[in-house]
């Protein structure tokens, strides 16, 4: 299957900047000197205009805008730790050696911390876990935004967690997910971590005015950005655990639900404020949902509700040399349309490269989850709009982060899928 992807001159990098207060930014520039003027001045991004002086750390090799722009958001999604090592996969045949001794005094400098150990201590001990050994060099998986602050732990008995603070306004949302997880595990789901809990039972814990949640630490394989999103057998691991999640939870009672998620509503509220706030961007995104209010919009809150994971994408996972180890983030977890979990995961490996849409995980994964007639015929009908319509959710983020680059990547995005509709809708369906 070919997907037409227009291409664009190789003139484009990614770069890496260190700023005053210790935190890095990720950018992506045609032009260097003049970009980094323009962030020395001031007037490049809000981000680094208030953390002044910059230093650049390192930039990655050219390449095709929309490349740049993909590799950017993956080393945004990385913790600090490892934002420098994976941009120095796609660095210049000839590196500048500026860079790797401004690395160095990045990492010397990462031992700083929100809380001193004797806090972690005493946290830890809410579990009744006996600290030996505090491991800020361990990266922790998932998406850093999910907590305010998070480590790996080690006990006298040689265990390791991941201790968490959580912020206030989430700690109700956090309570629920843990108990899902508990009424998962229950039902003998594999490869879920649910959280610890003390001799009360509760999940979240009080400590000084800081909400905690501890869980044990799973050890994982890095992915390979590149090639993961052509493996044949994360397919079909991705595959099974949703399936397996779709029969454990069919006859779940979820306590405090917030009830079905209404993807439209969703999309017709951002698109109103969009029209309001963002007009550089209206006619385009108004396009894309003349095109869903054809047929899926109209026909979505009559298409069959299933629990969903709510995030289900291969960066949620923890993953073996071989199969899935965890699924994590289950934040978004929930009563929602029964493809949402599919088309979510469609949608993100094909964000990575456009190309993976018709490879050998996507192939794999669509294959089984249609074999095992958990997800109705009319819901696959929808499933290019369907993947459409989520990308609403991850241009809001952008729309909140005001990140530029980003929001115009989401919108070539969802006009390269309604583009190739016909021609995706025959590789899977």
């Amino acid at each position: 299957m070919n997907i037409n992807v227009k291409k664009n001159s190789k003139t484009w990098i990614v770069y890496i900047l260190r700023c005053s207060d210790g935190s890095l930014y990720t950018g992506i520039t045609n032009n260097i000197e003049k970009r980094l003027a323009a962030h020395h001045q001031g007037k490049a991004a809000k981000y680094t205009r208030s953390r002044r002086p910059l230093e650049l750390l390192a930039t990655g090799a050219a390449m095709e805008r929309s490349a740049a722009m993909r590799l950017e958001i993956k080393i945004k999604r990385q913790p600090k730790e490892k934002k420098l090592s994976a941009l120095k996969k796609h660095a210049p045949k000839k590196s500048s050696t500026a860079a790797a001794t401004s690395k160095a005094r990045i990492v010397a400098g990462e031992d700083k911390s929100l809380f001193s150990p004797e806090a972690l201590k005493a946290a830890a001990g809410l579990w009744q876990v006996s600290l030996k050994k505090i491991h800020r060099k361990i990266p922790v998986q998932g998406s850093p935004e999910r907590s305010a602050f998070r480590v790996v732990l080690e006990d006298r008995d040689k265990r390791f967690f991941v201790l968490e603070q959580i912020a206030s306004q989430s700690v109700a949302g956090r309570k629920q997910i843990a108990a899902i997880l508990d009424l998962l595990a229950a039902k003998n789901l594999p490869q879920i971590n649910p959280y610890l809990t003390d001799e009360k039972g509760n999940h979240l814990l009080e400590h000084q005015n800081n909400f905690w949640q501890l869980s044990p630490f799973v050890p994982g394989v890095e992915l390979n950005r590149e090639k993961y999103i052509f493996d044949k057998w994360r397919g079909t691991a991705l595959a099974d655990f949703l399936i397996a999640l779709r029969r454990k939870s069919q006859k779940m009672t979820l306590a405090g639900s917030r009830g079905v998620f209404s993807l439209r509503n969703y999309i017709y509220k951002l698109v109103r404020e969009i029209n309001l706030y963002n007009k550089d961007i209206k006619n385009d995104i108004n396009s894309v949902v003349g095109f869903l209010d054809k047929d899926f919009l109209p026909a979505y809150e009559q298409l069959p509700v299933a629990f969903c994971h709510g995030d289900y994408h291969p960066l949620n996972m923890i993953w073996s040399t071989d199969s899935i180890r965890c699924v994590i983030d289950w934040e978004f977890c929930g009563l929602k349309s029964e493809l949402y979990d599919v088309a979510n995961l469609i949608g993100c490996v094909g964000m990575e490269n456009p190309h993976s849409l018709s490879g050998n995980l996507v192939g794999t994964f669509t294959g089984k989850m249609k074999k095992s007639g958990l997800i109705s015929k009319t819901s696959w009908t929808y499933l290019p709009e369907f993947i459409i319509a989520l990308r609403f959710a991850w241009l809001a983020e952008w729309l909140r982060r005001k990140d530029r680059n980003m929001i115009r990547l989401e919108r070539d995005y969802m006009k390269l899928l309604m583009d190739n509709k016909t021609v995706l809708q025959k590789a899977w369906l």
